[in-house]
Order: C-alpha cells, then structure tokens, then sequence
C-alpha cells in the first residue's frame, strides 16, 4: 500500500500497527467529500479518509491534506495513537508528551513570576537621584 510518505516513515506506520494487532482486515475504510479551505480540489474529490476499527468501534475522520493517500496514512497514525491511549491510558506517549509540557509550562511560569517579584522588591535607582526641594 502506497501512502505517498517516505518508505521509512510507511515501515515505521506498519510495524506499530503490527505491535498493537492492528490488522488491514479489521478496519473499514471509506472515502466522502472534504469540506473547508481547498475550493474545487477538495469539494469534487473524495479525500477525506474515514477509518474504523471494526474490533474496538474506534473511529477516525481525517482530512487534513489535499491528498487522499496521506489522509490514509495520517488516519492509520491517529488511530495507533487513540489505541495506545486506550490500553496504556496515562503511560501512553500522547499523555507523557503532554504531561512534559505541562511541567515545562509550570517551570516557566514560577521563573516569570519569581522573576517579577524580584523586580519589584528592588529599590528604584532613577527615584534615588532625584533632589527633592525642601
């Protein structure tokens, strides 16, 4: 099966459905009209790919490009993704790329904030030098 993707990039693909039993016999997969920004190219033709894993009932829409076979690969990816949250729930790659980012995000804002109240306890130089008359 062509995805129009690099052949590493399409092994990668297969060997993760293989990991989790995904089988191309067990997903049903049908092609509709895309809608939004593309005019024509994405209103006449059938590009956007909709995928559901028959043993699971898990469903995937997908139309994020203009082409229907990256749909394909793009909808196989989405669907490894929301199996593998499924079965590992918190431990799965989706939630511990996210859990990264929310420390990253906390880290951050305790700096901004540190930093701020630093600025404001110190004494400001500008007003020092000012000569009030008496």
């Amino acid at each position: 099966m062509d995805f129009g993707v690099t052949p590493k990039k399409q092994e990668e693909l297969e060997a993760r459905m293989a990991a989790l039993g995904l089988r191309e016999q067990d997903l049903l997969e049908k092609f509709i009209h895309s809608g939004g920004p593309g005019g024509q190219r994405v209103n006449k033709a059938s590009s956007c790919v909709y995928l559901k894993h028959l043993p699971s009932g898990l469903e995937v829409k997908m139309q994020r490009e203009r082409q229907q076979r990256l749909n394909r690969y793009y909808a196989r990816k989405r669907l490894c993704e929301m199996v593998e949250e499924q079965r590992l729930g918190v431990k799965s790659p989706r939630s511990l790329k996210a859990d990264r980012i929310r420390k990253q995000k906390k880290r951050r804002r305790r700096r901004s904030i540190a930093k701020q109240r630093e600025e404001a306890r110190k004494p400001l130089d500008a007003y020092d030098s000012i000569s009030h008359p008496s």
